[in-house]
Parts: C-alpha cells; structure tokens; sequence
C-alpha cells in the first residue's frame, strides 16, 4: 500500500492533485489546514478536486481551518478525527486542530480532548496490524515541534499517546519550519512540511516493511 500525507495546503489544492499525479497511492490522506480561515464552500471546492485524482481520501482539519470543516468531512465519510478507518490491514485515524496557543487561531483545542479524541480513534483500529495515527499538531519535545526560535510548541497529549500505544507511524505538519522526521521509541513520526510548496509524505507498507519519507515535487 502506498499513501501520500500531506498537510499545510493553505489553499494551493493544485500542488495536492500535482502529489497525486505524480505518485499514483493507494490513499490520499490531508493531514489538516486545507485553507487558511476558509470556508466549507471552499472545502467542497478543493475535494471536488481531489477526488477527480483519488478514489480514496481522508481528511482532518489544522488549526487554521475551522470545526465546521470537520463536521462537513464526517458528514461526507471521510473525516479520521476521533474515528479510525481499517483500509486491508492498516489502520488510520487522526486528531484535528492545534493545542490552544497565545496565537489564538481559528481551531485550537485543549489538550484534554486532544487526548479523547486520540483514544476514540484508537480504539477503532485496534484490531489493524498497522497502525497510522494522523495528527495536525506535532508530538511535544521532538524535532519536528520546533519553531524558529528554537522553542518546542508540540502537543504533550499527542506524545504521551504515541508513548503508551505506539502506533507504527504519526504524520503530523503545522509547525512549517520543522519538516523532517524523528522516532519515539518504535514509532516513526513525520512532518510533512508546507503542502503550499510542494512538500508531503509517502508512506509504503510491504508485507513487514514500513517505509516513510519526505518528498517534495
């Protein structure tokens, strides 16, 4: 299985049909801010798009997106926030939004329900041998949580969930300037980087191999 992560649109959904183009996955996963203050209208606009180029699309909203979008994205079948997918023996599932922040962006959340959301999801892919867990904000404390000041602006929540469960890989994204990869223990963890300049990730699964890099166009 192949699947392509990307995350940080911010409303450039032509770089995302260019990804799917050019890699040909499985699945098309969107990791969160598809636009930046956007509405659903133009949520439907952009997966109207994508789903020209992909049969097979999920979705969680970024910080930057809005509630609403999630609840749009349910509505449609795709949504991963809180809700795990077992696609052949993988599972997926995801958290949307950003811990709350002094930036006050439109979806922030406290860690709390972070966390809840993390375990409803969860619990949906318990019985997949792959476990992917999809988040918009990065785990706390890693390489890929780092701002350009050199601070960690991760969620604790997310870390200490993939401390005690230990999903294979974590796709995350919002800090842009932390793209990269990193490990916790056996878990693999990405930030895919800015979708808007090309960037995103591929995950392939074969048989007992799992690889994860980051690609650009």
């Amino acid at each position: 299985m192949k699947i392509l992560t990307v995350t940080d649109i911010h409303g450039a959904y032509q770089k995302v049909v260019e990804m799917v183009d050019k890699e040909k996955p499985d699945l098309l996963i969107i990791g969160g801010d598809l636009t930046t203050y956007g509405s659903v209208a133009d949520v439907q606009k952009a997966l109207d798009l994508f789903k020209q180029v992909s049969d097979n699309l999920y979705c969680i909203s970024g910080n930057m997106d809005a509630k609403e979008h999630d609840d749009y994205y349910k509505q449609s079948g795709i949504s991963i926030n809180g809700i795990g997918k077992v696609i052949e023996d993988v599972g997926i599932f995801g958290v949307s939004a950003a811990p709350i922040s002094p930036l006050r962006t439109p979806y922030e959340i406290s860690e709390e329900l972070i966390e809840s959301i993390l375990q409803s999801g969860f619990r949906d892919v318990l019985s997949a041998r792959v476990k992917i867990l999809i988040a918009h904000a990065p785990p706390y404390d890693t390489a890929v949580d780092i701002v350009r000041s050199g601070k960690h602006v991760g969620s604790n929540a997310v870390r200490k969930f993939i401390e005690k469960e230990k999903p294979d890989v974590v796709v995350c994204g919002h800090i842009h300037e932390a793209r990269g990869k990193d490990k916790l223990g056996p878990t693999t963890i990405i930030n895919c980087g800015e979708g808007s300049r090309g960037y995103y990730g591929i995950i392939t699964i074969e048989d007992k191999t799992i690889n994860v890099e980051n690609m650009s166009l």
